[in-house]
């Protein structure tokens, strides 16, 4: 335990307890300050907050997509809120994936797609067993495996702390436009 005082104010940090795991603990810790003010430093100790929301994106037709502005729409209110923290994005889907990449040039969407489908062979003549969703979904989930179904990015000042060229990607990688959904999740102070 860890104790600070300034002039009639103190900050207490205690380790709390919360799982039982052998030979391992996990410990959340918890802040407890009374009587702060501006001017004391245990004042600027925020205590961990969370958000969630899940988003569902419109059918989009095969190949990359940027739904950085979407995402952002939807949450916004949210995302302000946080100064310091991190955003999980999950995409609860086999066949498509997220990515961060080139948010400017249209035409490194359009290459990532080529390139994907050269390196995936698909159709009647691809070695694949599994074929019952049809000849694209066997490639799909590989595809989505490549680039994964999660993303995790930096809160800074109620932003996404993002590069300047980077966006957010939807890959759809069926021939038939679904509807998508990503659960986004907020952490931080």
């Amino acid at each position: 335990m860890q104790s600070s005082s300034s002039s009639s104010s103190s900050c207490v940090s205690l380790a709390v307890g919360v799982g039982g795991i052998k030979k391992s603990s996990w410990f959340a810790v918890k802040s407890v300050c009374s009587n702060t003010t501006l001017s004391d430093p245990c004042s600027v100790m925020a205590a961990p907050k969370w958000a969630q929301k899940t988003i569902t994106l419109p059918p989009h037709n095969r190949g990359c997509h940027l739904i950085t502005p979407k995402i952002l729409k939807e949450i916004g209110e949210d995302l302000s809120g946080f100064n310091c923290g991190l955003a999980n994005l999950f995409l609860q889907h086999t066949s498509a994936s997220l990515t961060i990449n080139e948010n400017y040039d249209s035409d490194v969407r359009a290459d990532t797609e080529t390139f994907l489908n050269k390196i995936v062979p698909e159709g009647r003549s691809a070695p694949w067993k599994h074929t019952l969703e049809g000849p694209d979904d066997m490639p799909a989930h590989i595809k989505s495996s490549m680039f994964g179904c999660a993303l995790m990015i930096p809160i800074t000042n109620g932003k996404l702390n993002m590069g300047t060229w980077q966006g957010i990607w939807l890959c759809e990688h069926r021939d038939e436009p679904t509807a998508r959904k990503v659960v986004v999740t907020l952490n931080g102070i």
